[in-house]
């Protein structure tokens, strides 16, 4: 499903406002004689997909999971941006770069919303109805557990708003538990593969359970995800899912969709588009701008980008004696190729040429979702997918909840897969015998070196209890943080000036 041909005429929001859509034609489809068939209904959750295309989503929210975290900042000309990115400043709350996240993610909400109102209704094929019925409380929970870890007491919008609608905010923990109720009822409902190839990147059992799993976790609630994560690596999940053999492939237009893959984000180029709007079909921006905001200076606006801190923490070489070679895949820096800035290719120029001994030459941008591997250039619609939840992730959440619940020693195995994967010694004979507490600690480490980048550090920090200003250390902007307040967003003024039982974040 590289590219979801998508039906756009019925998506309208009743919380953070969505372009209104002028029906010129009383021929064209509108709700009263929409959601009659099976196609209708295909077309219906396909439309979900489509959120993900959205640059508030697939741009701005990707930037902020990493950003705001202690491995990346913002040097970006645009000061409004570069502080609310990086620094905890955020003076004004509709700033669309975080307002449009909210946005976004109830316009999704809405779009699942209506798949879940009227596909039941609709006379067509069970199998096939409880399949589009999973994938649309899957996305849902997706979409929520956005919301949830950004913004905190969001409001639970479970039906097809009405104008009259005014809800309340829920508190984090009855918004995660209604993305676990969404979760179970999609495991239950969505195929562990899917047999047409048309079918290529929709949501299945396996993505259910792997969030599943994530919301659990950031609850503390480390024995209710185990069976979840078991059904991934020692279940039927176990025949579906592996690592890749080679770490980058995880990164490369080439190798999408492999093995490794959980829940990827489908992005394709559509050479007519003219904006990040998916309902100016066909013009619609079906790729991703991410790689344009996020590239180095020279390519992209360099919006984003690493603290060069992490870069060091790759100190533990291969057992062949080399440089562990996630580094080379996850960022581009002055020794990409260990062989220094001469050495260095960026973009088809070598680093040294490009930046010089300059201002920018001690930079360090991340790779991962870049293009630099097939074309010397960028644009704003990258068709490189993003790797939502790769298996890797599953192995070394698999182990935190087993270590969590006092089987440290049967948590070893699944770092030392991903360990090994990377060419480094198994953590079982470097490091065995660890107490529970120090197994923890070593599991940070994985996590960060394993998954840099890809919009899981915040998450990770939050979980562990380690947000705070002693992050500041490695990461200046960490001094701005005040414990209580920087922890989520601001809610943006707009819904909650428009809204009289929806309340503003603490302390903003």
């Amino acid at each position: 499903m590289k590219r979801i041909v998508i039906l756009l005429m019925i998506m309208t929001l009743g919380l953070g406002c969505e372009d209104n859509l002028e029906v010129d034609n009383p021929n064209e489809p509108n709700m009263a004689l929409f959601w009659q068939t099976a196609e209708d209904a295909e077309q219906g959750v396909n439309a979900v997909y489509s959120t993900l295309h959205r640059g508030s989503i697939s741009r701005w929210m990707i930037m902020l999971y990493s950003t705001r975290a202690d491995i990346g900042e913002s040097r970006s000309p645009w000061f409004e941006l570069a502080n609310a990115l990086d620094k905890f400043i955020q003076p004004n709350y509709n700033f669309d770069p975080v307002a449009g996240v909210w946005r976004d993610n109830y316009i999704g909400i809405n779009r699942a919303n209506q798949v879940i109102d009227n596909v039941p209704s609709i006379n067509m094929d069970q199998d096939k109805k409880d399949e589009i019925l999973g994938q649309a409380y899957m996305l849902r929970g997706v979409f929520y557990y956005h919301l949830v870890t950004l913004f905190g007491n969001v409001p639970l919008m479970l039906k097809t708003p009405e104008p009259q609608d005014y809800p309340g905010n829920s508190t984090q923990e009855e918004v995660y538990r209604q993305i676990i109720d969404d979760l179970q009822l999609a495991a239950e409902l969505l195929p562990v593969t899917y047999s047409s190839p048309n079918d290529l990147g929709r949501v299945t059992k396996g993505a259910a359970y792997a969030l599943m799993a994530k919301a659990y976790m950031q609850l503390g609630e480390y024995n209710d995800a185990l069976p979840s994560l078991q059904w991934l690596v020692e279940g039927p999940g176990a025949g579906v899912y592996d690592l890749t053999a080679n770490y980058r492939d995880n990164f490369l237009i080439t190798t999408e969709n492999n093995i490794e893959s959980v829940f990827e984000w489908q992005f394709e180029e559509n050479p007519n588009e003219f904006t990040d709007n998916d309902v100016a079909t066909p013009n619609h921006n079906y790729g991703s701008s991410l790689a344009q905001f996020t590239a180095p200076v020279g390519i992209g606006f360099s919006d984003a980008e690493a603290l060069r801190w992490i870069i060091y923490e790759f100190d533990e070489l291969t057992t062949g004696g080399e440089r562990d070679p996630r580094v080379e895949a996850s960022f581009l820096f002055d020794s990409t190729n260990i062989n220094g800035p001469e050495a260095t290719m960026v973009y088809g120029q070598t680093f040294a040429s490009r930046f010089g001994s300059g201002p920018d030459s001690k930079r360090v941008w991340i790779r991962k979702f870049l293009n630099d591997h097939w074309k010397n250039e960028e644009g704003f619609r990258s068709p490189n997918n993003y790797r939502y939840i790769r298996y890797a992730d599953v192995l070394l959440m698999y182990a935190e909840c087993l270590n969590a619940t006092n089987n440290t020693t049967a948590a070893y195995p699944h770092v030392d897969r991903v360990r090994q994967r990377a060419g480094l010694p198994a953590l079982s004979s470097v490091s065995p015998g660890l107490s529970q507490a120090d197994f923890l600690e070593q599991l940070k480490r994985e996590r960060l070196l394993e998954l840099a980048g890809e919009g899981h550090r915040w998450n990770d920090l939050v979980r562990w209890g380690d947000l705070g200003p002693q992050l500041s250390t490695n990461d200046p902007a960490f001094a701005n943080f005040e414990v209580g307040k920087h922890e989520l967003l601001p809610i943006p003024q707009l819904d909650v000036d428009a809204n009289p039982n929806l309340d503003q974040n603490p302390l903003w």
